[in-house]
């Protein structure tokens, strides 16, 4: 079925108040796989709410359209030597779509790369919003600076609402230099465990790494690697990455390896794609993401029993295998023995409807949650059964 494509806010708020029956929202659908299915039969996209109002390059923000596809952004801000801070990631081929993300989604998914570890996710940046709720009304949120909020902050409210609250039409966001060059340490390791305490050493170093990550040998292969090994990011002027690099390799020692610019930048931006993982949508696989203390990401893919990584300094754990309610059970009670938490990223329908995808919320939070669905969208027509059965 074709999906209904308002060309502006004001359609869009129009739509809104008049719909009778629930609408799966999307940006360029590129994420329908993740989380639950919606149970909706009409799908409303914001790919028309696309473009760039506003662009400050010496006051480092950019404002655009939710459906503003993010290769457009990306080159935009590469002109003129700048880059998104949280490093959002291109899961188009995780999930087997040949479309763009747009930022609308990314935000309204709170995607993170690498980065995520030292400069924050996707929220943080997040100066202001505006978006039309299910009651067809538009609201907006912040403005042009990072202190400008007071009362509730619905800029990180709606980010990482998947679309169930509200339907964002712009997004202003905070941005940075991009850094002239890029470095990498790679140190061979026997196991997690070893890559774990690395990763931590690098991260507490007065190096200024931005991002560390742990593959193992398979999902090393996938990338280039000759074995598993722990790997830590430097991004700066091309002297003071060298030197740092240096630096780094000789505390770590055993035999870490310097990979320069050229193929520093492809192995960040295959792992901040989840390449290593290679879970190909072909194969039916579910895909798993888990968030634990850097310490713990260790032993909680050890217990998941599958295949996967490490990013975000252990903290962040990706794991793919079978898609069976069994397995689900496993890696869910691998995350609550380490104090972690997950999220079922990507799963045949069939799955993804039958178990909890993210952790059930206590019984107090479930209720200050369901009463903040039912002052956004009291009729329950954005995106319902998402995150949860029912909401």
């Amino acid at each position: 079925m074709t999906p209904l494509l308002p060309p502006d806010e004001a359609a869009l708020a129009a739509l809104l108040a008049g719909a009778i029956a629930p609408l799966a929202v999307t940006g360029n659908a590129t994420k329908s796989a993740m989380l639950r299915p919606v149970q909706a039969a009409q799908t409303l996209s914001t790919a028309a709410l696309a473009g760039i109002p506003l662009y400050s390059p010496k006051e480092l923000v950019l404002r655009a359209g939710a459906g503003t596809p993010l290769p457009v952004i990306e080159a935009t801000l590469a002109a003129a030597g700048q880059q998104l801070i949280a490093e959002p990631p291109d899961f188009s081929a995780l999930f087997g779509t040949l479309r763009p993300a747009t930022i609308g989604g990314i935000v309204a998914a709170n995607l993170s790369g690498p980065r995520r570890i030292a400069w924050g996710a996707t929220r943080d940046h997040l100066l202001g919003i505006r978006a039309v709720n299910g009651r067809g009304e538009v609201i907006r949120s912040g403005g042009r600076v990072l202190k400008n909020v007071t009362g509730l902050d619905l800029c990180k409210l709606l980010a990482g609402s998947h679309g169930t609250l509200a339907v964002l039409t712009e997004v202003t966001l905070k941005v940075l230099p991009a850094p002239e060059a890029v470095g990498t340490v790679a140190l061979p390791v026997a196991d997690a465990a070893t890559g774990a305490a690395a990763l931590a050493a690098a991260l507490g170093s007065p190096y200024g790494v931005s991002a560390a990550a742990f593959l193992p040998a398979e999902a090393a292969r996938l990338v280039g690697l000759p074995g598993p090994a722990a790997l830590a990011r430097i991004e700066d002027f091309a002297p003071s990455v060298a030197y740092r690099c240096g630096r780094l390799a000789g505390e770590l020692g055993g035999g870490a390896e310097r990979l320069d610019d050229a193929a520093s930048r492809a192995l960040w931006r295959a792992i901040r794609d989840a390449v290593p993982l290679g879970a190909d949508p072909a194969a039916g696989e579910a895909v798993w993401r888990l968030s634990v203390r850097p310490s713990a990401g260790a032993a909680a893919m050890a217990a998941s029993g599958l295949r996967g990584f490490l990013d975000w300094g252990g903290g962040l754990v990706w794991l793919a295998g079978p898609a069976t309610e069994a397995t689900h059970q496993q890696v869910c009670a691998a995350a609550r023995a380490q104090g972690g938490t997950w999220t079922l990223f990507r799963a045949p329908e069939a799955l993804a409807a039958a178990v909890a995808v993210i952790p059930p919320e206590p019984a107090p939070l479930a209720r200050i949650g369901a009463a903040v669905k039912a002052a956004f969208d009291p009729r329950g027509i954005l995106n319902p059964g998402r995150m949860a059965a029912g909401r």
